[in-house]
């Protein structure tokens, strides 16, 4: 009966998730440079029928491995070429996080600690940003935490790691690290692995491991990810030396891209958890104290468990220069389970510590908005875009008012499970403003309405040519290859092969014979690119229609 009550709740938790991370998923326009890749692969597998290697503008694209294209390439089918299709996939992965962080925290600290952390995760800015944006990272975190949660399960299952449930807990595991692996490959087992073996080592419980069924979880793992793996090396020869050695090990030890210091996840934890971190080192500080005043062996067994599930990933992906706010997501569950905790502990220490606690939460909140506001009002206008400026203070203003009720209301201890609602009520509003923040930014960082704007001269067989640069969303919105005009990018190792030529032009002067040619030709150029590009081109380009940074000019008179 209890483990039906906690499917309920975890059913439940999912069922809220929805309702904040699905509607409107699919009214912005795709983001640059991501979301524009992910979707066009995922599109043209469904336009070429091949589900075995991953091609971007029509370039052989290896990168990462499939599983998320064909997420992608199955809601296109279902739902059409849109962006609520494209960014399904790691919205549902998000919400099956917060269940399974309900239920997991649920197993550890209780009824009532499962739905605070899940209310944690799913109102943490940080992962609700990335739910409704299409990325890999998602599905990755998903797999990452299910093969955690199923592992703590079987480590806490009698007699054995050698015998049922635990076996069955662990054959999950490494079904879970094998869709990991499809996801964005080894990653998923280095850090799911890593994560147990030093749990079980801190523990002193690492004899217990030669209990593990080795052998069957290995099969496990190898049926679900090999396939894919021999069919796409048989099909590419170049493929596994680039997939492991260049685009996994001399990427993870290189700085070629995205570099950032050592520090670069402390804030971006810090904001992307706010203000649910806050909760953290109190529900660290309680469960670390005596077993005899506070609780179990089991509750010191999780805190454990947490902390070098979050530790682990945080130096993992702090260690190598380059650095994505979205690499941290695995290690947000353990903080939201933490927190989680931590908000529970609120009524049982009562109305005096609650109130003082809370006090010090809305002084905290009302302080960084006093700091941040003007910041980023200033960093808004100097983009352009003030109404950023507005969306950071509302949602700034609402947490500090969120707090402000919290510590108001909690006059008695009965009182404070509604404090706590206020803080969640002002986290929804938070949410909503980042929607608002994704809409407004649209100009920076998206060209949805360039793609329509010419749309018409694709129609009529126009060329789609972008000058020094790719715009990864113009295939996806157009349909139409974009031949990339001295510009290769991360293209440039699938882009010798003789499929691929068609993406490229290799020249200026090559451009300008097509230019010149009877074929009409619309080309996508940088604001300051304009000048010197339209004294080259002849004829004398027309504007067709400008977004952003991007301008398109045409050969030809418009057909409109």
């Amino acid at each position: 009966m209890a483990r039906c009550s906690r499917k309920l709740r975890a059913g439940l938790c999912a069922v809220i998730a929805c309702l904040l991370y699905l509607p409107g998923l699919g009214r912005p326009a795709l983001w640059e440079p991501d979301e524009g890749r992910y979707a066009e692969i995922a599109r043209e597998m469904v336009r070429s029928g091949d589900y075995v290697t991953p091609r971007d503008d029509w370039v052989r694209y290896f990168e990462k491995p499939p599983l998320m294209y064909w997420a992608g390439a199955l809601a296109i089918r279902l739902l059409g070429t849109n962006e609520f299709a494209v960014r399904l996939p790691p919205a549902l992965f998000s919400i099956g996080q917060v269940a399974i962080t309900c239920a997991l925290a649920e197993e550890m600290f209780g009824a009532a600690a499962g739905i605070a952390a899940a209310a944690s995760l799913a109102l943490s800015p940080l992962f609700f940003g990335f739910g409704r944006f299409l990325t890999l990272d998602p599905a990755l975190s998903f797999f990452i935490e299910a093969a955690l949660g199923c592992f703590y399960m079987a480590a806490r299952a009698a007699p054995g790691l050698d015998r049922s449930p635990a076996r069955r807990w662990l054959y999950i595991a490494a079904a879970m690290m094998a869709l990991g692996t499809l996801t964005k490959g080894p990653v998923a087992l280095v850090i799911s692995g890593g994560i147990a073996l030093a749990y079980m080592i801190v523990k002193g419980r690492g004899r217990e491991l030669i209990r593990i069924p080795w052998l069957g979880c290995a099969l496990i793992y190898v049926v679900i990810v090999v396939p894919w793996f021999v069919l796409v090396a048989r099909r590419n020869p170049d493929f596994l030396e680039f997939f492991f050695v260049h685009e996994h090990l001399q990427r993870y030890l290189s700085s070629t891209e995205h570099a950032w210091g050592p520090y670069f996840f402390v804030p971006i934890t810090l904001a992307g958890m706010w203000p649910w971190v806050y909760f953290v080192p109190r529900a660290i500080a309680r469960l670390r104290r005596s077993e005899q005043e506070y609780g179990s062996s089991t509750d010191r067994s999780a805190l454990l468990f947490l902390l070098i599930w979050f530790g682990f990933v945080l130096v993992f992906f702090s260690i190598p220069r380059s650095k994505l706010g979205s690499y941290i997501l695995p290690g947000l569950p353990p903080l939201a389970i933490m927190a989680g905790y931590g908000l529970c502990s609120l009524v049982q220490d009562g109305a005096i510590k609650a109130r003082r606690t809370l006090g010090a939460f809305a002084l905290l909140n009302l302080g960084l908005a006093a700091v941040a506001i003007p910041v980023l009002m200033v960093i808004a206008w100097r983009c352009g875009l003030p109404a950023l400026s507005i969306d950071g203070a509302t949602a700034l203003g609402a947490l500090a008012g969120g707090a402000i009720a919290a510590f108001a209301i909690a006059r008695d201890s009965r009182r404070i499970p509604y404090a706590i609602a206020a803080i969640m009520a002002a986290s929804v509003l938070v949410c909503g403003t980042l929607m608002k923040a994704r809409a407004d930014s649209a100009p920076l960082v998206s060209y949805r309405g360039l793609a329509r704007a010419i749309l018409p001269e694709i129609a009529r067989g126009c060329a789609l040519a972008s000058y020094h640069h790719n715009v990864q969303s113009l295939p996806f919105y157009t349909g139409a290859r974009e031949l990339l005009v001295a510009h290769r990018g991360e293209l440039a190792p699938g882009g010798t092969t003789p499929d691929a030529r068609g993406s490229f032009i290799d020249s200026d002067r090559e451009l300008l014979e097509l230019w010149a040619s009877a074929r009409c030709v619309v080309l996508i150029v940088n604001r300051k690119d304009l000048a010197g590009v339209a004294a080259k081109l002849n004829p004398h380009p027309a504007k067709l229609a400008s977004e952003g940074k991007k301008i398109a000019l045409s050969n030809r008179p418009p057909a409109d």
